[in-house]
């Protein structure tokens, strides 16, 4: 057992895992999956759930869990060994996953399994598995099965590209600044900056792309030119835009590509557009309902976002002296103004969310709601600082998770929850497998030995990925295919995440898990109000941002032509929605990683439509909380009974239905932020 990819005894073996097993461990598992379907799809062979999930479940399983492993790894600590090994396996992993997922033998089996022989949520995995089946090209034949297959290897490659080019661009720019340059940035920005330049063996203080050290730049730097340099280098990257030197980089005929195959895909499914295709498995009917939900919330939010922008003029001009706002100021501007309205920075705040504190704040929330326990755990990392825990009830094991904090080199952005393993009851030994996630955010690193601060934004970061990990870990479905966050429907999926983002604004919550760096002091309610007086500034133009993406993605997979020039339609959506126009050479598309690299494609929206479910879901806290504001634990058994537990086993809709009796309402999002 020399290969850590090929040990599935526990969890992964990260500390041993190198580029060179990954070959070998897919030329085995790759194998045994074959021979697998092989022995499934033969006519002799019955059609019975048992007896496929105990051959070819079982195989698939093992592949997908050590596929996983390796493509974590590449998102979390890239090196160029290791992106030539994933990009060598990964037209071969695509090629398997798309014949499996079109077979029609296989396809033929799942048909042919008597439904009154199975349980429900094998009832439902099966009803996921024929639409999949389906969707995957399973009932194409000659050609067009064949080009379905090559158009699924080039899009993954393709997507892979995006991504590597989208970190690598970010990753490339440095600008060592002067300190007069750096007047007005919080003084733990510029210490991580001066350490970053050191490290490089440079004069001056590192500035990056990476948000913990672009950022605040942009909100508080008082020079004009330096966050115009910054402004212009992010949002140029991986575009045509940028320097000369960064244009190898640029993704531009990679999106018209993934748009081209995309719409070639649907139209051998027999969709008029990928759009169409995007929303079979979701909970909105058609891309056209998707459409009007997004222009009737962008109209309602539309005076609002006028309001904020008008103030925002008046006070630019009026005193910081900015007659004519540029691009690179309005973030500024925004940060100086909430100063002034609300005597309130978020860098007052930041002292308070010290790591440790924050985390064992969220804990204790999550251990009193869902009446879990939470314990440091042990597994192989890595990297140095990635934490490990496990989830108790009763002192038995209900789930673990990985935690990675921290921005670093080689680590793509953002903030993901990612499963290493789903509940399953497993046919071939009947031992119930507990579920393993992975949380992963770019924070700031703490400096000079003291914790890591975090912003208020990074705390609701932390909240949302959280909730994510919550619906895959608290699952008690058996069901491998409908446990935890497999088969929710995407545009349900946010649900969990958003909804555990509205306890960052809660005192009741909040008290716990602050205490300032140097003096241990909890959060003074008094700060705490003003935060919460600010909470919905700038909530329109906020609202508007998002409903411009999500437009202009379900707009260039229903109605662009592929092989046009995509910025005319985005310029269009900003004509219609947004209230500030970015500068013509902003290229945002080019790292719009969700939906080229992500698996949001015509499906950003979800953000928006799973917040209208996670703000009526959250409504029912505030009913029933007590007279301090504590949320109910009865709520929380309610709610984690009805939506954490029921998993994907049912439709979203239902399981909303279980918690709050009936459909959900726009009024709670609108009131949440500001807009009612």
């Amino acid at each position: 057992m020399s290969n850590p990819l090929l040990d599935f005894s526990d969890l992964p073996l990260f500390d041993r895992i190198k580029p060179e097993h990954v070959a070998p461990a897919m030329d085995e598992l790759l194998a045994q999956s074959e021979a697998a379907l092989e022995a499934v799809a033969q006519p002799g062979f019955p059609a019975t759930w048992k007896d496929l999930a105990g051959t070819l479940d079982v195989a698939t399983e093992k592949l997908g869990r050590a596929w996983g492993a390796v493509s974590h790894l590449n998102s979390v600590a890239d090196t160029p060994e290791l992106r030539a090994a994933y990009n060598a396996a990964l037209p071969r992993v695509t090629e398997f996953w798309t014949r499996l997922g079109s077979d029609e033998r296989l396809y033929a089996k799942y048909k042919a399994i008597d439904p009154a022989t199975l349980n429900p949520e094998q009832r439902r995995a099966r009803e996921n598995a024929i639409r999949n089946f389906v969707l995957g090209g399973a009932e194409l034949t000659g050609a067009a099965k064949e080009r379905f297959a090559k158009i699924q290897e080039r899009q993954a490659e393709l997507s892979q590209k995006f991504s590597e080019n989208a970190l690598d661009a970010t990753d490339a720019f440095a600008y060592y600044a002067r300190q007069d340059e750096l007047a007005g940035v919080p003084e733990d920005v510029v210490q991580a900056a001066r350490a970053a330049a050191q490290a490089d063996g440079k004069e001056g203080y590192k500035l990056t792309l990476k948000m913990p050290s672009y950022l605040p730049v942009m909100q508080f730097a008082h020079s004009s030119a330096l966050r115009e340099q910054l402004y212009r280098a992010y949002v140029t990257r991986a575009s045509d835009q940028a320097p000369q030197e960064f244009r190898k980089f640029d993704n531009s005929e990679l999106v018209r590509e993934i748009l081209a195959l995309r719409q070639e895909e649907a139209r051998l499914l027999g969709y008029r557009n990928f759009g169409e295709v995007s929303v079979v498995p979701k909970m909105a009917d058609s891309p056209q309902q998707v459409i009007d939900f997004l222009r009737d919330l962008a109209r309602r939010a539309r005076p609002y976002a006028e309001k904020d922008v008008a103030d925002m003029r008046a006070f630019a001009a009026e005193k910081l002296g900015i007659a004519d706002p540029q691009p690179w100021d309005w973030s500024y501007i925004g940060e100086k103004l909430k100063e002034e309205r609300y005597a309130f920075s978020e860098q007052e705040v930041k002292p308070y969310f010290t790591a440790p504190k924050v985390l064992g704040g969220l804990f204790k929330i999550v251990e009193t709601l869902f009446e879990v326990a939470i314990r440091r755990d042990q597994a192989p990392v890595w990297v140095p600082g990635v934490e490990f825990y496990r989830i108790e009830r009763n002192g038995r094991l209900v789930g673990q998770f990985y935690l990675d904090p921290a921005a670093r080199s080689g680590k793509r952005g953002g903030a993901w929850m990612d499963d290493v393993r789903a509940r399953w009851l497993r046919p071939d030994n009947g031992q119930l497998q507990t579920p393993v996630a992975h949380l992963v955010c770019n924070f700031a690193d703490g400096v000079e030995g003291k914790p890591p601060l975090l912003t208020h934004d990074d705390v609701t970061t932390l909240f949302h990925e959280f909730g994510h990990g919550l619906h895959h870990m608290l699952t008690q479905v058996n069901e491998r295919d409908v446990s935890g966050i497999s088969g929710v429907e995407w545009d349900a999926v946010e649900l969990p995440s958003q909804f555990m983002e509205n306890f960052c604004w809660e005192w009741s919550v909040l008290r716990h898990m602050t205490a300032h760096v140097d003096t241990g002091e909890p959060l003074p309610r008094e700060l705490f109000d003003k935060m919460l007086a600010a909470r919905n500034f700038q909530s329109g133009l906020q609202t508007l941002r998002q409903i411009e993406f999500a437009l202009f993605d379900m707009l260039l997979h229903t109605e662009h032509e592929p092989a046009q020039d995509f910025m005319p339609l985005l310029k269009r959506v900003r004509d219609e929605v947004a209230v500030i126009q970015p500068p013509a050479f902003s290229r945002t598309a080019h790292t719009f990683s969700h939906i080229f690299a992500g698996g949001y494609a015509a499906g950003y929206y979800s953000y928006k439509w799973a917040e209208v479910l996670s703000a009526d879901a959250y409504a029912a806290f505030e009913e029933t909380a007590d007279p301090e504001g504590s949320p109910s634990v009865e709520t929380g058994r309610k709610y984690r009974e009805a939506i954490l537990e029921a998993g994907g086993s049912r439709p979203a809709m239902e399981s909303f239905k279980a918690f709050r009796g009936r459909e959900p309402k726009l009024d709670a999002l609108l009131r949440h932020q500001g807009m009612a």
